[in-house]
């Protein structure tokens, strides 16, 4: 009974997620997995990315009988980057009494320096032997491999694959991978699963290889972090009457006098955020790829863009990878790593099995009231910019000297051209000289007897009284012209002479 309360009123706050307190680990852990279905074919079920920010959608509605139909809708969306994952082991699982126990773990002989780093908690002063003695094990025939599979396959009920995630390909700053477990579901043998399994070691796989558009998903994550909170925020209490002594934001009763404790069930002050939750059923609207350069555009927005907002999405950045999107809000901060896990209670709902039609994403900046969706748009508008003109400057400048020296190693190398051309007539005109001249001397000349001396060249020599002559010559042309200049140069010559003359 609630003789001695004035009102009635519902307990404040879920015990349902009691202890309140900080989750161990950042990373999402999956603790159920969905029915196994035998007649579907093998296939992962879990997958993980990192929540990079949110933006809206323009859809139109197909509910028919809904007032909403054929109209449009506004939704607010989160976009979780999920580069590609890295298969490198596989587990078998027995069922107990006491729950499913480890068989046997079978690792990929090669691994990479994100996935070793997982199992070093200083990976710079380590001596990184990590799996040295296992990579033996695939050495030769695989005995020790082929055995452990074959115990795997014989006792094991549940098979699932290890796979870590490529955080460096988001360039988040963290070079430590996360390690996780996915369920292989489907096949009708563990036959089939194992195979399915032992194919995808050393591969990546893709986020469309395990979720489709419009398909339902749970997000598991841990909440944004508040820290220390009191009864009013942490619980939601009322607050009690303005002149209340020594405040008003508590809990008045916490308890009868007997028993002398305080029960679990009574709001405290304490740990508020940085919980792990599960949250189901979201709905996917849109899986995008990285390498597309389109991958927000639509049929109704033909305007080629991506899904990055103009100046990145705020503290995150630029998606680079492939993306999805999911309908409202998730767990977490940004860069936080998500668990995306098929629904482990599948919907059939109105709103589950509708299919989504985007008409438009929405792409501008999310640091202010953003107007424009892309950076060409922006520049129509304002116009080119300070730094754009001087770009543009030096583009040009660049390009002007480049044609220059185009030009000039183009004239070089006709000018290179003309010189070899000139050069060969030359000698084919001087080798049909040599040829038709021979034999004209050879006959007019008496054969040349042994005794006579060789003459080393046929060119005569400049005398010292042909120079002084030549002189002379000169001076008298320069008497009748007058001309002083042709007396500076014709001086020159008189000089050099001289002394040849008095040596003669």
């Amino acid at each position: 009974k609630m003789s001695h309360r004035k009102f009635e009123a519902p307990r404040h706050g879920s015990l349902g997620f009691l202890p309140r307190k900080r989750a161990r680990r950042v990373q999402g852990r999956i603790k159920s997995f969905p029915k196994d279905d035998a007649t579907r074919k093998p296939h992962l079920t879990a997958f993980m990315g990192f929540k990079a920010g949110m933006t809206h959608i323009v859809r139109d509605v197909d509910k028919p009988g809904s007032k909403l139909h054929k109209k449009e809708s506004l939704d607010a969306v989160t976009i979780i980057e999920t580069p590609p994952m890295v298969v490198v082991g596989l587990v078998g699982y027995t069922r107990t009494t006491q729950g499913l126990q480890t068989l046997g773990t079978v690792w990929a002989h090669h691994l990479s320096e994100q996935c070793l780093r997982k199992f070093y908690k200083n990976w710079y002063r380590s001596k990184r032997k990590a799996f040295s003695r296992y990579k033996k094990l695939w050495n030769g025939n695989h005995k020790g491999i082929d055995k452990r599979i074959k115990k795997i396959v014989k006792y094991s009920q549940v098979i699932r694959v290890i796979a870590h995630t490529q955080p460096r390909l988001i360039r988040k700053g963290q070079k430590k991978a996360h390690l996780l477990e996915i369920q292989v579901n489907g096949g009708a043998s563990i036959i089939e699963k194992v195979k399915f399994a032992q194919k995808l070691f050393e591969r990546e796989i893709r986020v469309d290889s395990v979720f489709k558009e419009n398909d339902m998903i749970d997000v598991i994550g841990v909440s944004k972090g508040k820290g220390f909170e009191g009864v009013t925020t942490r619980w939601g209490t009322t607050r009690l009457p303005r002149k209340t002594h020594k405040g008003l934001r508590k809990v008045a009763c916490i308890g009868a006098w007997h028993p002398s404790r305080v029960k679990f069930s009574v709001p405290r002050a304490g740990q508020n955020g940085f919980h792990h939750r599960t949250e189901r059923n979201k709905k996917i609207y849109r899986i995008g790829s990285g390498k597309d350069s389109k991958n927000a555009s639509t049929e109704s927005d033909l305007t080629a863009k991506s899904i990055t907002p103009l100046g990145g999405f705020p503290h995150y950045g630029n998606i680079v990878q492939d993306w999805i999107m999911i309908k409202g809000a998730c767990v977490g901060t940004r860069k936080r790593p998500l668990t995306l896990r098929l629904p482990i209670r599948p919907e059939t709902s109105r709103n589950a099995l509708e299919q989504i039609k985007i008409k438009f994403i929405d792409t501008s900046s999310k640091f202010g009231h953003g107007r424009f969706q892309t950076a060409e748009e922006k520049a129509r508008f304002f116009g080119p910019t300070k730094k754009t003109k001087a770009l543009q400057k030096k583009k040009t400048d660049r390009a002007t000297k480049a044609q220059i020296k185009a030009k000039q190693l183009a004239a070089k190398a006709a000018q290179a051209k003309v010189a070899k051309k000139s050069d060969k007539k030359q000698t084919t005109t001087t080798t049909k000289a040599t040829t038709t001249e021979t034999p004209v001397k050879k006959a007019s000349q008496p054969a040349k007897k042994a005794s006579e001396p060789v003459k080393k060249s046929t060119t005569p020599k400049t005398t010292p009284a042909a120079t002084t002559t030549s002189t002379s010559t000169t001076k008298k042309a320069n008497k009748q012209t007058n001309k002083p200049q042709t007396q500076k140069q014709t001086a020159q010559p008189l000089k050099k002479t001289a002394p040849q003359a008095r040596s003669a």
